[in-house]
């Protein structure tokens, strides 16, 4: 239609799809159109938001032009339709009321940190929140982990409770106020508030933040409920108080993450890049892996034995009221005994925290799901997500397939995440946990159902791991007769994820490298080279099985390891430490190893690292998952080029690495005495070689030039970078994961992704 005079106005029509209610998106309209002198309206609408705009032409083409590009900071479009409509010669713009009945499906904004507005508020002793704690708007705060059912407004979520002031009643009305339609709007008048309590429920008196601080200072151990559950922080100086900590939650040496008042005491603790910088201070603010500063005034016990230290910014007023009085950093952990959920009601709280802290810092807004912390670390410039969980989850993944049945994926056991699906969108859940026992299962089953109650996803396929005692893989067992269940190999799964992620087809070869994953011939898998697409596999690379004495024990005692692949080797005999220290145990492994008892086998590659961190720096007991590998991967010289040479050879169209030769040679250097910084590196380089000398070979075989690492092992920022270049002197092009974990964290999405294949097919 001709425009752009008067008389003669062009009106264009917008439906935007995504998340776009409740993030303030109305008012950004209302206030673009204004500045702009359009008239028409904005409402919500069935499938999102629906926007008429009218008035010149060429304010028309600059209000599309900057639409998609200034949207609300929790905003996100999915889809956008824009189309000429009949003028209508209105008269100025506003926010029209919902025709019809709104969207009962919708996407839900995660929740984010405290946006530059509410904390100048915050800070100013003049402003009406100044110093409130429960300071938001629609471009920050809480969002999921309050919301308990769609649609999306204060009625359906934690907030009811509180009924709004007239002030914040203005604000909420207005829609020239950032406030407008902010369903978690709150102020000193209207609640949430906090208390002070000792570990018996007892409001203490005084300024509950003030009294908080000052226990901290005092080196006692705080219980502080926040966003999505409860931190337990103390004085990350005081090595007292986290060694108190550590003993009291039953975290015997897995690092704690801390928490810093601001980029300039994070620099302080350890060295930040520019793109670690902006990772830090994002609206989702993970914890963020970095390189810790030598010297840097921090206890020893908060990262014992390491180079590296999470840190975190503050995310909510809270956070920022109680680091500003403190004036340190702190460790602020989950708030849970080892291997539990963690706490995330008041009562609970109490109940399960009372051995751990000296004092609670309560409130009385209810957190309907609970949600821990994300990490996060920055490679090649850009974030890689280890753990997704707050500021990330629910925001799903789009997919450039569809999902022609609704459908759930129960992921793994450990690092526990599920999948729901349904037509483009993949909900990848918050980090749930290990499921391991009673109490993560329960909280495993709750977030299904509260999932797929908002996202209206009521499944007809489950997907599940082929591990038949994993408890994800029970829960689908038990509902066979209801729905169809698929079961999916795990390693395939980790590659799958990876594809999902960066929309790949296949076929391409997956580097599928973790400690284990239930393979098809009922062995332990974990060091796999995989032929796949979307729907199957072939395994056409693997490391040579060895035998893993005691099962789980091994896992726990990375010697068992060590002395099971030198008796495989012809290494047992050889003088070193190693067989010294468990000298006593030789003979019971050699037997557990040549029958077969009580020690099931293994090509897992993180089970490699425990043996090579048992032989290369001692390393007898790990205390958490993936210490050993850890700490090999710290001790290791990054300037050291060399390598050791392994043996591949194929075997009925498999090729296999020897990995009792990988042990001998180790042993052999060792006795050399090549020094342990060399030799950590050189067992690394070892295995990149390994992974491009593999995937040459099959790569020219099936002519296939993608390559797919994942997997928990590539967690290893050492092992990533040597592969990653060996990969790419090989002429092959490297995929791995950034948004979604490379670690068990990451299944679901795979499972769910091969589970929509299939159905298909």
């Amino acid at each position: 239609m001709a425009a752009g005079r008067p008389g003669n106005p062009r009106r264009v029509r917008l439906e935007a799809q995504g998340t776009v209610q409740g993030v303030g998106f109305r008012p950004y309209v209302h206030r673009l159109a204004t500045e702009l002198g359009l008239a028409g309206w904005v409402r919500n609408g069935p499938a999102g938001v629906v926007i008429e705009v009218e008035g010149p032409r060429g304010a028309c083409d600059r209000f599309l032009g900057r639409f998609p590009r200034e949207l609300p900071p929790l905003a996100r479009l999915e889809a956008l339709a824009v189309a000429d409509v009949a003028a209508r010669y209105e008269a100025g713009f506003g926010i029209a009321a919902t025709q019809g009945a709104a969207a009962r499906f919708t996407l839900v904004a995660p929740d984010i940190a405290t946006c530059p507005d509410c904390l100048a508020e915050l800070n100013d002793p003049a402003d009406r929140r100044h110093g409130y704690a429960f300071t938001n708007c629609t471009n920050c705060g809480p969002r999921f982990t309050l919301i308990r059912d769609l649609p999306y407004d204060r009625a359906q979520t934690t907030m009811a409770a509180f009924a709004l002031c007239p002030a914040c009643r203005r604000e909420y009305e207005d829609p020239r106020d950032r406030r407008f339609h902010a369903e978690p709007t709150a102020c000193p008048v209207c609640g949430p508030r906090l208390t002070l309590c000792d570990p018996a429920g007892r409001p203490l008196e005084g300024d509950p933040v003030a009294g908080a601080a000052a226990l901290l200072r005092g080196g006692g151990i705080l219980a502080l409920k926040g966003l999505g559950g409860f931190h337990l922080a103390c004085d990350a100086a005081d090595s007292e108080a986290v060694a108190r900590l550590r003993r009291r939650k039953a975290r015997e040496e897995k690092p704690l993450a801390v928490m810093v008042p601001d980029l300039a005491a994070a620099r302080a603790l350890a060295r930040v890049t520019e793109a670690e910088a902006e990772l830090l201070g994002a609206a989702a603010r993970p914890i963020v892996l970095l390189a810790l500063r030598p010297g840097a005034p921090l206890a020893p016990e908060v990262a014992p034995g390491l180079n590296e230290l999470g840190v975190m910014l503050p995310y909510t007023p809270l956070h920022h009221l109680l680091l500003a009085q403190c004036g340190r950093a702190l460790v602020m952990t989950s708030g849970n005994l080892s291997e539990e959920p963690i706490a995330f009601g008041n009562a609970e709280a109490l109940e399960r925290l009372a051995g751990i802290a000296d004092a609670f810092l309560l409130h009385d807004r209810e957190i309907h799901m609970r949600c821990d912390d994300s990490v996060a670390r920055v490679w090649e410039g850009a974030p890689r997500l280890l753990r997704r969980s707050r500021g990330y989850a629910p925001a799903p993944l789009t997919l450039p397939w569809a999902f022609t049945r609704p459908l759930l994926a129960t992921g793994g056991e450990l690092k526990n995440t599920f999948c729901l699906g349904r037509e483009r969108f993949a909900f990848l859940s918050h980090h749930i946990g290990d499921l391991e026992n009673e109490s993560t299962l329960r909280s495993f089953e709750r977030a299904v159902e509260h999932y797929g109650r908002l996202f209206q996803v009521t499944p007809e396929v489950i997907v599940h791991d082929l591990h038949p005692d994993y408890l994800s893989t029970r829960y689908a067992l038990e509902r066979a007769g209801q729905v169809e269940l698929i079961g999916v190999q795990h390693h395939h799964a980790h590659v799958a994820a990876v594809m999902a992620e960066h929309g790949l087809e296949g076929p391409v070869l997956g580097i599928a490298w973790d400690g284990a994953g239930y393979g098809t011939d009922g062995t332990l898998w974990g060091g796999e080279v995989l032929l796949c697409d979307l729907a199957q596999f072939t395994r056409v690379g693997t490391w040579r099985p060895f035998r893993l004495p005691g099962g789980a024990a091994a896992i726990r005692q990375p010697w068992r390891t060590a002395l099971s692949l030198l008796l495989q080797g012809q290494g047992a005999g050889l003088p070193l430490d190693l067989v010294r220290r468990h000298g006593d145990a030789l003979a019971t492994i050699r037997r557990m190893v040549e029958r077969g008892f009580n020690a099931p086998l293994s090509s897992g590659v993180g089970r490699l690292f425990d043996a090579a961190a048992a032989l290369i720096l001692g390393r007898d007991e790990a205390h958490y998952e993936g210490q050993a590998a850890i700490a090999l991967e710290h001790a290791a010289d990054p300037d050291e080029l060399g390598t050791l040479p392994v043996a591949i050879a194929e075997e009925a169209g498999v090729w296999v690495a020897d990995s009792a030769g990988l042990a001998h040679t180790l042993a052999e250097a060792l006795l050399a005495g090549t020094a342990a910084p060399i030799l950590a590196a050189r067992f690394h380089n070892a295995l990149a070689q390994v992974a491009a000398d593999m995937t040459h070979v099959l790569a020219a075989r099936h002519g296939v030039r993608d390559v797919v690492l994942s997997g928990g092992v590539f967690q290893n920022r050492l092992l990533l970078r040597r592969c990653a270049d060996a990969l790419a002197r090989a002429g092959l092009k490297t995929y791995l994961g950034r948004q979604v974990p490379v670690n068990d964290g990451g299944l679901a999405l795979g499972q769910a992704v091969i589970g929509g294949r299939r159905t298909c097919a």
